[in-house]
Parts: structure tokens; C-alpha cells; sequence
């Protein structure tokens, strides 16, 4: 049976967890990040995600949802007075009925799937947060297998990241990596399986329109920092690189943006090809 503990002053298991929000350094050490919202959590349990504490309000009736969730999830639970619960909900509105502590999985590349098919997303350097999750959110619509990101970058695992992700987070994976050097010996082993992964940049200068490409073959899709684009260490690993046509008084699209129109047209040809072949 899980442990019930109740909460109601600001002690030091409270400051712990209210200092995820914030320290990225905390939950690094911690190895665990807050979810808040019932299809986050809904999905953090479904796709087996650690779920090690969840905390709710102690004081009023619980949702069927809630109640459920209690009753089938192997975590500690803690009744905190609603005060409290506020602060870890980051004061976003109205009190959260319940917050999740999650574990984080190991930033290990052979998380990724799609043997064969392989559609996947590698961003370098990103510095928005909120940028991460929509492309995580993008990638998990339009059927690709997980996202890299690369470098000195923002969290994967921040408040704004995992908010914006609306739960896709726990359905695709994200795998954090230091540089390139960490990301080809992985695409080289999978080519060495036969797996022939083509690394795909975008740029607003590339080789042909992104609707000329074929994105049926395995792909890397990199798609670089908002404010000045690849690395030239990833720009020299680029195959091949596409750009997104473009008119009006726009110089260019948000990364994410951008992500999104490529996962786009990869989804839409891959679904041609389906057709086809039916």
C-alpha cells in the first residue's frame, strides 16, 4: 500500500519539491521534475513513466479521476494544504487538484525507436524552453520516433518545456547530449544495420524546397538555435538541407515553427507512400 503523508507547513520535503520549478541543477541531482494537469499525468502513467510521489489538496473532494489515480498508482501519496499545492502549481491560475513527482529516464539515444522508418528531430542549442515542448508536442503528432537536444540548452525537463509539450513529453522521447560526438556514433550504428539515416538541416539557403525532399527514408531532421541557426559542427554533418518557401514581410519562421512545417511534409509524404503501396 502506498504511504500517506499530509503536509501543512512549508518543510523541507516542500522546499525540495518547490525548488524543481525553478533549479535546473536540483532536478538534475534530484533525477525528478513536477507534472501538473490530468492528461500530463494521465500520459506520464500510461507510458510507465516513474511516478514517485502525488501530491494533492487535502482539504476538498477529489475528482474521479483523482480517486483513481490513487487508488492504481504505486507512489507516495501527500495530502497538502491548498496554500502549498498553489506554489508547486507555480501560481498559474487556480490550485491544481494534483501534482505529480516524476522520475527522469536516462538521456540514452536507444530510447529512440522507428527501426527502418526512422523520423527524428535533433535541436541544437535551443534556448527557449517553451520551443522544446511544442516541438516535442509537433514530433508526437506527425509521427517521429524522439527528440535530440544538443549542447549548452535549455531544459527538457523545465516547467515551460513540459507544459508546452501538453503530455507529449512522456509519449516521445527526449534525450539530452552534450555534441555531435555523442549523436553519430548512434546514426552510425544504425546505418551499420541497415538503417541508412540521411541528417536533414534546415536553412533558409538549402539545397531544394522542403516539399522536394524525400522524407519517406530514414531521417534526422537538425534544426537549429533561434537566434543564429546550426552549429557549424552540425551544419558540416548536414546530408542534405532544405528550406521552407516562404513569402511576405517574414525573414524567417520560429524554430519550432519550423520544425513543425518539416515534420509536416515528412508526415504527409510518409502517408503517401502508405497509400500507394496499399
Amino acid at each position: 500500500m502506498p504511504t500517506l503523508q499530509r503536509i501543512t507547513a512549508r518543510n523541507a520535503r516542500f522546499q525540495q519539491w518547490a525548488s524543481l520549478i525553478g533549479n535546473r541543477n536540483k532536478r538534475s541531482r534530484a533525477g525528478e521534475f513536477l507534472v501538473q494537469g490530468v492528461r500530463p499525468i494521465s500520459l506520464a502513467v500510461q507510458f510507465d513513466w516513474p511516478i514517485r510521489a502525488l501530491i494533492y489538496d487535502g482539504e476538498p473532494p477529489l475528482s474521479q479521476w483523482a480517486k483513481e489515480l490513487l487508488r492504481r498508482v504505486d507512489a507516495e501519496h501527500i495530502a497538502m494544504a491548498p496554500d502549498l499545492l498553489a506554489d508547486l502549481g507555480e501560481k498559474s491560475g487556480s490550485t491544481p487538484e494534483m501534482v505529480a513527482v516524476v522520475g527522469m529516464p536516462a538521456d540514452d539515444l536507444s530510447r529512440f525507436g522507428g527501426e527502418g522508418s526512422f523520423l527524428g528531430v535533433m535541436f541544437d542549442r535551443p534556448t527557449s524552453p517553451g520551443n522544446i515542448g511544442s516541438i516535442i508536442r509537433s514530433a508526437d503528432a506527425f509521427g517521429a520516433h524522439g527528440l535530440i537536444v544538443s549542447g549548452h540548452a535549455a531544459d527538457v525537463y523545465d516547467p515551460k518545456s513540459v507544459r508546452a509539450s501538453t503530455g507529449s513529453l512522456f509519449a516521445v522521447p527526449a534525450v539530452r547530449v552534450s555534441s555531435p560526438g555523442t549523436v553519430m556514433p548512434w546514426v552510425d550504428a544504425r546505418r551499420a544495420a541497415g538503417e541508412p539515416i540521411v541528417l536533414v538541416g534546415t536553412d533558409e539557403k538549402g539545397d531544394c524546397d522542403v516539399f522536394d525532399f524525400d522524407f519517406t527514408q530514414p531521417v534526422l531532421l537538425l534544426v537549429g538555435n533561434e537566434t543564429s541557426g546550426l552549429s557549424n559542427a552540425w551544419r558540416a554533418l548536414c546530408d542534405h538541407t532544405v528550406r521552407i518557401p516562404m513569402t511576405g514581410a517574414a525573414s524567417s519562421l520560429n524554430a519550432a515553427n519550423a520544425a513543425t512545417t518539416v515534420l509536416y511534409e515528412a508526415h504527409r509524404q510518409r502517408i503517401a507512400a502508405a497509400r500507394r503501396r496499399s
